[in-house]
């Protein structure tokens, strides 16, 4: 098994998520299609311009005392996202973006255990919205039942998504990338 290019960390997320052909197979008829803009590409609903995203780093840069997440855009230009983090989220963060084993299982682990043992994938996180220095997610998933979107932290989606065996997209809102200040989440069904 080779590991990611020189230039992107370990743990890299950045699959490309289903096409419409391969969604609409295991979508239930009544359920709306997603439509995004994926790095200038229209991946199916209400439509918005998401930007591929990976997980650079996680840090800690004192005096600060909370760890700041950085994803950067697969694609050029290759901007970066920053924010922080509460403490135990970025221990589970780094632990999971180096693949690190822990003597228990952390919570993230014990979530992902459980979406296993039900058969349910994670399709993406979504980093979607912010308000002051709160930033809004979601974590897109599919079961033999369907596909549901679950609002969330983006520590806790990143985590998750970290600890698949399959590799789960990253997607950014683009306006998160260009538009400094709030940023509101897109009403309506993803």
């Amino acid at each position: 098994m080779t590991g990611p290019p020189a230039d992107e960390p370990a743990g890299v997320v950045g699959q490309a998520p289903p096409t419409a052909a391969e969604d609409s197979a295991d979508r239930p008829a009544d359920e709306p299609e997603p439509v995004y803009q994926v790095d200038g590409r229209t991946v199916g609903g209400p439509e918005r311009s998401l930007r591929m995203a990976l997980v650079a780093s996680v840090t800690v840069d004192l005096p600060s005392q909370f760890p700041t997440v950085v994803l950067r855009e697969t694609e050029p230009p290759r901007r970066q996202l920053s924010f922080s983090v509460g403490l135990p989220d970025g221990v589970a963060l780094s632990h999971a973006l180096r693949r690190l084993p822990t003597p228990r299982p952390l919570t993230h682990e014990l979530f992902t255990g459980v979406l296993a043992g039900f058969d349910i994938d994670v399709v993406a996180v979504r980093l979607v919205g912010r308000q002051g220095a709160t930033y809004f997610a979601e974590l897109d998933l599919r079961g033999r039942t369907g596909r549901t979107v679950l609002s969330c932290r983006p520590s806790d989606a990143l985590a998750v998504a970290l600890r698949q065996p399959v590799p789960v997209p990253v997607l950014v809102d683009d306006r998160l990338f260009e538009e400094p200040g709030d940023v509101a989440p897109p009403t309506g069904p993803s």
